[in-house]
C-alpha cells in the first residue's frame, strides 16, 4: 500500500536479510564472504520485484543494535556499502530504480552519508522500483523520537507515522509483506509501526540464496491470504459467525 507522496505502484515487500554469517560459516569462509555474496542476492531481488507486482522494497540491511559486533565485520559492512553505492548507483538510475537509505546517518563512517546523498540523488527519478535499504535502523527509537517531537500535541495516526518514518530518512509506506530469511521468526525492531498489518513470510533460505523463485513462493502464499485489516472479508457476515 503506498503512500500519496510516493506514485510507484505496487506492493511494498520488506525484507530481514538473514543468515549471511551463517551461510559462509556453513562452507568454511568468513562471514564476510557471506555480507559480499549477500549483495549478488539483493540485485537479483530487486530485479525481480516489478514483475511480481512490488513497487517499493525495503531491505534491512544493519540495525542499530548491530553495532555490538565486532569492529572488524562492522567495519567491512560499512565498507561493502559504500563499494555498493558507487557500483550500483549507474545501474541503478539506468534501470529505472530510486535508492534511498532509510536509517540513522549520524554514526555512519566519515564520508558515507555524503555518498548516500549522491547516490540519492543520481536515482531520484527512479520510478520502476523504491529500493530502501536501512541501515544503522531501529524501530522503536524512530516511534520514540516521533513521541519526542509530537509531545503533547494533538496529531493523527497517519501524522504520527509521517513522524515515525521522518526520524529515520524515510516515508511513510504501510509494509504488505515482511520476509524474513535464513530460519529465524522474529522482527528485530524492523518497521514496527509500518508492518501492523504486514503479513508475515519466514523461511530457512539464507540470504546469500535468496533469489527469484524465493520471492516469488512468498507472493504466491502473500496472495492467498485473506488481509481484513481488522474487519470482515464479508461485512455482512455476523461477528459471531
Amino acid at each position: 500500500m503506498q503512500s500519496p507522496s510516493d506514485p510507484r505502484p505496487g506492493l511494498h515487500a520488506a525484507i530481514i536479510m538473514d543468515g549471511n554469517g551463517r551461510w559462509a560459516t556453513r562452507r568454511g569462509l568468513p562471514r564476510a564472504a557471506g555480507h559480499r555474496t549477500g549483495v549478488e542476492a539483493i540485485r537479483r531481488t530487486a530485479e525481480a520485484c516489478p514483475g511480481l507486482g512490488i513497487g517499493t522494497l525495503t531491505l534491512y540491511a544493519f540495525s542499530s543494535d548491530n553495532w555490538q559486533r565486532p569492529a572488524d565485520e562492522v567495519g567491512g559492512l560499512m565498507r561493502l556499502l559504500r563499494v555498493y553505492l558507487r557500483n550500483e548507483t549507474a545501474r541503478l538510475a539506468r534501470t529505472g530504480t530510486r535508492l534511498s537509505v532509510v536509517g540513522r546517518r549520524d554514526r555512519l563512517p566519515a564520508g558515507l552519508p555524503e555518498a548516500i546523498e549522491r547516490a540519492e540523488a543520481a536515482t531520484a527519478e527512479g520510478r520502476k522500483l523504491h529500493l530502501r535499504i536501512a541501515v544503522d535502523y531501529s524501530a522503536r527509537d524512530a516511534i520514540l523520537a516521533a513521541a519526542v517531537r509530537l509531545a503533547g500535541e494533538p496529531t493523527s495516526r497517519a501524522a504520527f507515522g509521517a513522524e515515525v518514518a521522518g526520524a529515520m530518512h524515510g516515508s511513510p509506506v504501510d509494509v504488505d509483506l515482511l520476509i524474513r530469511t535464513g530460519g529465524e521468526k522474529r522482527l528485530s525492531d524492523f518497521m514496527l509501526w509500518e508492518a501492523a498489518y504486514a503479513e508475515l513470510h519466514f523461511t530457512e533460505q539464507m540470504w546469500p540464496d535468496f533469489g527469484e523463485d524465493d520471492l516469488a513462493a512468498a507472493m504466491a502464499e502473500f496472495t492467498r491470504r485473506d488481509r481484513r485489516f481488522g474487519g470482515l472479508t464479508n461485512p455482512k457476515v455476523s461477528a459471531a459467525a
